[in-house]
C-alpha cells in the first residue's frame, strides 16, 4: 500500500507537527495550504500571507514538497451561501463543521487521491481506530482540544482515507515538538473565528452580506423595551450587544436573548441566567448522521453536547420519527440553538450528530 501522504497546512503549530510526525515515521510526505476565501481585507490579507510563510518555512526545515491550492469557489458555493441562507432565517450555523465535510475531508481529500495520495493528515484533535471493519471517531486524549465535535458529519470513506497524528498528544506537547523542531510558529495563538474567514468583526462581515433588517427588541411578557438591527445578528443566550441594560427590569439583572419571532421580526429577551425560556431539557433535531452505525433500539442512552468544549451531558434518544430525532437530558440545557448542532458519544467514541430544529 502507498504511504504517500498529503498534509493539509494551515501555517499553524498543529500541521506542522503532523508534517514532522510523518515524515519521522517514514511516510512520504507532501503539504499544501489550502486557500479557502478571497478578500480585499488588509487585515486578513496580511495574516493569510503569514500563515503562508510559515508553512513554507516548516516544510523548508523538513525538506517536503509545499504548494498550495485555491478552493475559494467551493468554499462559498457549499459553505458560505449556506451559511448566510442559515443566518438570513434566524438560525445560528456552525461553518467550521460544515467546512470540514465539504472542503477538507471532500474537496482536498479528492484532489490529493489524484496526486496519488493514500490519506490526508490533518491536525485535528481526535482519533480513528478501525474496530471491525469499520472506521470509529474517538476524542482526543487532549479533552482541552478535542475536536471530534467539528468532525461527526465525516462517514467511512473521509475516516478510512485520513490520519490525526494529534489525537493521543496534548496541545502542550505538540509546542514543545515544535520548539525542539525549531518551527518558527511553534508559539503562534490558535486560530478562531470563522473557518478560514478568520476573526473579525462579525456583525459588521455579516452587515457585508446581508442587508439590515430593524426590528422591535420586546420582553417575554410583550413589553417593547428597544430596537434590535436585524435578527440574523443574535443567538439565543447571547448577552452582550442586546441594548437593554438590567434598569429595564425589575432587578439589576442582565438581560439574554430567549427567543426570535421571524414573522413578526422580533427580538424577545428575558431577564437573568436563570430565567426559565433560557433552558431546556428536550431537543430535536435533524439532518441526522451516523458514523458507522445508527441505532436500533429505542429508547437508547448516550451523552451529548450542543456547543464545543461543553462537557457531555447525559442524554437519551427516545424515538426517530420522519428523521427527527428527540433528544432527552437528565439535566436542563443553556439555549439549545437552532442551527447548531447536537453531537452524540458513547463515552470517547462519537456516533455522529445532528442539526437542532
Amino acid at each position: 500500500m502507498s504511504k504517500k501522504v498529503i498534509v493539509g497546512m494551515s501555517g499553524g503549530v498543529d500541521s506542522a507537527v503532523v508534517a514532522f510526525l510523518l515524515k519521522d515515521a517514514g511516510y512520504d510526505v507532501s503539504c499544501v495550504l489550502m486557500k479557502n476565501w478571497d478578500d480585499d481585507d488588509d487585515e486578513f490579507y496580511c495574516s493569510s500571507e503569514q500563515d503562508y510563510t510559515d508553512a513554507l518555512q516548516v516544510c523548508d526545515a523538513l525538506d517536503l514538497p509545499f504548494h498550495s491550492v485555491n478552493f475559494s469557489k467551493e468554499y462559498r458555493e457549499k459553505v458560505f451561501s449556506h451559511f448566510l441562507t442559515e443566518y438570513q432565517s434566524g438560525r445560528t450555523p456552525n461553518p467550521d463543521i460544515l467546512c470540514n465535510k465539504e472542503i477538507k475531508f471532500k474537496f482536498f481529500l479528492n484532489y490529493s487521491i489524484d496526486l496519488g495520495a493514500a490519506k490526508i493528515a490533518t491536525g485535528h484533535y481526535a482519533q480513528i481506530k478501525k474496530i471491525k471493519n469499520k472506521y470509529h471517531l474517538f476524542k482526543g486524549i487532549d479533552s482541552t482540544k478535542d475536536q471530534s465535535y467539528f468532525l461527526y458529519l465525516l462517514g467511512q470513506k473521509e475516516l478510512s482515507k485520513s490520519i490525526f497524528p494529534l489525537g493521543e498528544l496534548t496541545k502542550t506537547k505538540v509546542r514543545k515538538i515544535a520548539k525542539q523542531q525549531g518551527f518558527s510558529n511553534f508559539a503562534k495563538k490558535d486560530s478562531t473565528g470563522i473557518c478560514f474567514i478568520g476573526e473579525r468583526d462579525f456583525k459588521k462581515f455579516l452587515q457585508h452580506y446581508l442587508p439590515a433588517k430593524p426590528g422591535k427588541t420586546i420582553t417575554n411578557d410583550g413589553e417593547i423595551v428597544g430596537e434590535h438591527n436585524g435578527l440574523m445578528y443574535y443567538t439565543l443566550g447571547q448577552r452582550k450587544g442586546i441594548g437593554v441594560g438590567g434598569g429595564h427590569g425589575k432587578t439589576d439583572e442582565p438581560w439574554y436573548v430567549v427567543g426570535k419571532n421571524i414573522n413578526k421580526n422580533e427580538l424577545v429577551i428575558g431577564q437573568g441566567h436563570d430565567h426559565q425560556e433560557l433552558y431546556s431539557k428536550t431537543l430535536k433535531a435533524g439532518q441526522l448522521h451516523w458514523i458507522a452505525d445508527s441505532p436500533s433500539n429505542f429508547p437508547f442512552r448516550c451523552s451529548a453536547k450542543i456547543r464545543y468544549r461543553q462537557k457531555d451531558q447525559q442524554c437519551e434518544i427516545s424515538s426517530i420519527i420522519n428523521e427527527i430525532a428527540t433528544v432527552t437530558f437528565n439535566e436542563k440545557q443553556f439555549a439549545p440553538t437552532p442551527g447548531q448542532s447536537v453531537v452524540l458519544y458513547d463515552n470517547d467514541l462519537c456516533l455522529g450528530g445532528g442539526i437542532i430544529t
